[in-house]
């Protein structure tokens, strides 16, 4: 089975898809993944990347679309593959179609995590991080047992300036604009199904499986 899983910043994406991946043998594909996995392991693709991330450019899509091609060779032996963060634009929804049929493959389901703005702002700007030791907290899902306080090392805990609310606001804009379009270009293919994004990890990981056709 291949599969993409999309929704809005803060749904919980990569959670779900690599509890996904761990339970059931399926490979987890996410683009910033494999491109900080090329950086670190100093492929050619790798350092192409490097010099787009260090200069705080977007990636181009030439260079993520080559990369999961190479990483699509590596299905062999899993269940098929689920992609998470890819495609975000109708321009990476065709050349994906295109990857799979090279492969004479099909993009078999799409799920689409809907989460209200409100929540996902919510989720967005919860994140603290202790300025001492560095762990990573979120006032919704991981709270620290005193306000404010890491639970390591009793350091103050603080928001860091990419996890404001403006910002969290201008990346919805983004999903808005450029990702939303998805949710019609898969419906109308008949490979779309939506679920609820709200509510706890165990939630929604019941929904997404029932989804899939999943089941223990």
């Amino acid at each position: 089975m291949n599969a993409v899983v999309m929704g809005p910043p803060g749904a919980g994406k990569g959670t779900q898809v690599k509890m996904l991946a761990d339970g059931y043998g399926f490979l987890h594909l996410s683009p910033g993944a494999l491109l900080r996995q090329a950086v670190k392991e100093g492929s050619d693709l790798g350092a192409q990347a490097k010099a787009y991330m260090e200069d705080g450019q977007l990636v181009p899509d030439a260079l993520v679309i080559e990369l999961l091609r190479s990483r699509l060779a590596e299905t062999e032996g899993s269940r098929g593959v689920v992609l998470d963060g890819f495609p975000r634009t109708l321009g990476q929804a065709e050349a994906l179609g295109e990857m799979l049929a090279q492969r004479r493959q099909n993009l078999d389901i799409v799920i689409n995590m809907e989460l209200p703005e409100a929540e996902a702002v919510r989720r967005l700007t919860g994140r603290r991080v202790c300025r001492q030791c560095g762990t990573n907290y979120h006032l919704v899902s991981k709270p620290p047992a005193s306000e404010g306080r890491c639970d390591s090392c009793g350091g103050p805990l603080y928001q860091r300036s990419d996890d404001s609310e403006e910002t969290a606001r201008a990346r919805l804009a983004v999903y808005r604009r450029e990702t939303e379009p998805l949710v019609e270009f898969y419906a109308s293919r008949g490979v779309l199904r939506s679920i609820s994004g709200q509510g706890g990890v165990a939630d929604v990981r019941a929904r997404l499986e029932r989804a899939l056709g999943l089941g223990r």
